[in-house]
């Protein structure tokens, strides 16, 4: 009887270990994600951080509006985020913890689509990589309505969009919109003068010299004595395109209010400006002469 059990314990001792017993996990090690493949679309990460500003319904609409532009299309795939933590190349963890909380950062897009109001709280770091992504990665921006009150203490900022906001004299009113590139992209679809209601803007802090202006307004239709217009030049650019460096960056007035992203104008506007920035079509970015 003792030589069976004997022979009963070395048969046990000969099976080979499970792969877990052979290969201990190490006490506080954390899970490691597998790497993400690369999508055979363009990526998009759309920013409609507005924490810090007049809140805007416009944004839910806008946001979801280019989503369903890309996903109907093919085009694109486009993630919404309403907060700033995609905005790095840096690893994102969990706090306290070195376990990463996604696979997605700035180097997983192609584009950013931003509707952001604004002082918008983001490290020094991470203003670094949202430059670095437009400025040497040549990645796309396309930027809409509010984006021009983004960041006004970041002067790198205004110095890549091309402008900053000075006001809304009008508020919400019909306006003659006048196409000054018809050959661009996201203008094509435009008649050479058109109405369009929305929340035209006042803008500054913009040359000519340096972005390529694509729609203006005609200021002979609107009330020029009010108090709060500000410039003397008449010039109210409503679209514009530039170059950052490699990056290709787009920005419109349009989209004020919620309804107005469901103006097929205004959607094929910005769907094409985005199409543009991702470098799926071509438009120039040269300034045009003086008008």
């Amino acid at each position: 009887m003792k030589r069976y059990l004997l022979i009963l314990f070395v048969a046990f001792c000969a099976l080979p270990l499970s792969q877990a017993a052979q290969q201990p996990q190490q006490q506080g090690a954390p899970p490691q994600r597998p790497p993400q493949a690369r999508p055979t679309r363009k990526q998009v990460l759309a920013w409609g951080d507005q924490r810090y500003g007049v809140q805007h319904d416009s944004v839910t609409r806008a946001l979801v509006t280019m989503e369903r532009l890309g996903r109907e299309s093919g085009a694109y795939d486009l993630y919404i985020r309403t907060d700033s933590q995609l905005i790095t190349k840096q690893p994102i963890t969990m706090a306290g913890n070195t376990r990463p909380t996604t696979n997605k950062n700035l180097n997983y897009f192609d584009a950013i689509f931003f509707y952001g109001v604004r002082e918008i709280e983001l490290t020094d770091q991470q203003r670094a990589d949202l430059m670095s992504f437009i400025k040497e990665d040549g990645k796309g921006f396309v930027a809409a309505h509010t984006a021009t009150t983004a960041f006004f203490s970041w002067p790198e900022f205004g110095e890549m969009i091309g402008a900053r906001f000075d006001d809304h004299p009008w508020g919400v009113i019909e306006a003659p919109v006048v196409i000054d590139d018809p050959l661009f992209p996201a203008m094509k679809h435009f008649p050479k003068t058109s109405v369009i209601k929305d929340e035209h803007y006042q803008l500054k802090d913009f040359s000519r010299d340096k972005i390529r202006v694509l729609a203006h307004l005609d200021v002979s239709k609107l009330d020029m004595k009010n108090p709060r217009v500000h410039r003397t030049d008449n010039d109210f650019p409503v679209a514009w395109s530039k170059m950052y460096g490699k990056g290709r960056v787009f920005y419109g007035t349009l989209g004020h209010a919620a309804e107005f992203w469901d103006d097929p104008n205004v959607q094929k506007m910005y769907f094409e400006a985005l199409k543009w920035s991702l470098g799926m079509s071509e438009g120039e970015t040269k300034p045009l002469a003086v008008k």
